[in-house]
């Protein structure tokens, strides 16, 4: 029997093949920065760049959630950006208490302020994503039309709730002191907020691919995404990891939320529903389910949007619209699609 076997396990390769990463996508926002520079001045390049790389950041931070939970259980959650306003209206609520600690001159004292006012936010949306989920979206798991319409009257609800709790008006809110203005660089000025936003962003997503490919609970998210049955059929609780990573998501639009608030300086019912398009956006055009396609196609709309709001204005909402259709129509799936779709 060893005899027998010894031939088949010789023809067994040595080392399983790895995938190569398809680099095309990762040159696409570096081209798109050299391609307007021609058209803009330096220091107006530079500053417009880096307010593109914050605005990314912070579409990210809203629609990462949102693509993770669709790759994994294939739930279309238009309510997401419910958990975007909600984030955003509890960090104010927060901040609100903290004004003095906000005006003073001092960058711990502003980051003393900060903190609670982040945590809460992701708390209480990360509380909000477990009840909508247990109770409004797990009864129509497997069926996208009732997920929709479902989804869409818990935004509505939302909504609704939002103004009963804190009125239908428009609430100013400052940025900590010590993050206003911006840092001077000769000609070239960087606002200091965005710049924050911009290294928020960039950990955030470092902390998901650390998660998502070197943790035992990122590999099965993973694989999860592209084999639930056959993970379940394992004896791994993937039902568990559902939940949690549709909580996470919802934490992660908290903080988006919340920053996004700060970048407005002002926060409304509709909040989530401003940025809701910009973030099916950046989902189909990174691949739907694809957290790395989902950072690229962030910069690309937050890059191109800060471009052609600067050269043409009026076509800048057009200008990410068009950026899905020529992708689209490169890469029907997206940039980087998840394998089973």
């Amino acid at each position: 029997m060893n005899a027998a076997a010894a031939p088949r396990a010789e023809a067994l390769p040595e080392t399983l093949p790895v995938s190569r990463l398809d680099k095309i996508p990762l040159l696409l926002a570096p081209a798109l920065g050299l391609a307007v520079l021609p058209f803009i001045n330096l220091p107006a390049w530079v500053t417009l760049t880096v307010a593109g790389l914050a605005m990314g950041m912070m579409i990210f931070l809203m629609a990462s959630g949102l693509t993770l939970v669709f790759g994994l259980m294939d739930v279309m959650n238009f309510a997401h950006s419910a958990f975007i306003t909600v984030g955003a209206y509890i960090a104010t609520s927060v901040l609100l208490r903290f004004t003095g600690w906000m005006q003073a001159d001092d960058f711990l004292l502003n980051l003393a302020a900060l903190a609670p006012a982040v945590l809460a936010a992701m708390t209480v949306a990360g509380l909000l994503g477990w009840f909508f989920e247990r109770v409004i979206i797990m009864p129509v798991y497997g069926e996208p039309l009732k997920q929709i319409l479902i989804t869409m009257g818990g935004l509505i609800v939302a909504g609704q709730l939002i103004i009963v709790l804190w009125g239908p008006d428009m609430i100013p809110l400052q940025k900590p002191l010590t993050l206003r203005g911006s840092f001077q660089f000769g000609d070239i000025a960087i606002e200091k907020y965005r710049l924050l936003a911009v290294v928020i962003g960039l950990a955030v997503f470092v902390a998901m691919m650390l998660v998502l490919n070197r943790t035992r609970i990122g590999l099965l998210i993973r694989a999860g995404v592209e084999d639930s049955e056959m993970v379940e059929s394992l004896g791994y609780r993937v039902r568990r990891v559902f939940v949690g990573v549709f909580v996470t998501g919802a934490a992660l639009a908290g903080l988006g939320g919340a920053m996004w608030a700060m970048y407005q300086e002002s926060i409304s019912v509709d909040l989530g529903a401003q940025v809701l398009v910009l973030m099916f956006i950046v989902i189909i055009v990174g691949g739907m389910g694809s957290v790395g396609g989902c950072f690229i196609g962030s910069i690309l709309v937050g890059l191109l949007t800060n471009y052609v709001g600067f050269l043409s204005p009026k076509v800048a909402l057009g200008s990410s619209i068009l950026l899905m259709v020529v992708v689209l129509l490169w890469r029907p799936q997206g940039l980087y699609p998840i394998a089973k779709r």
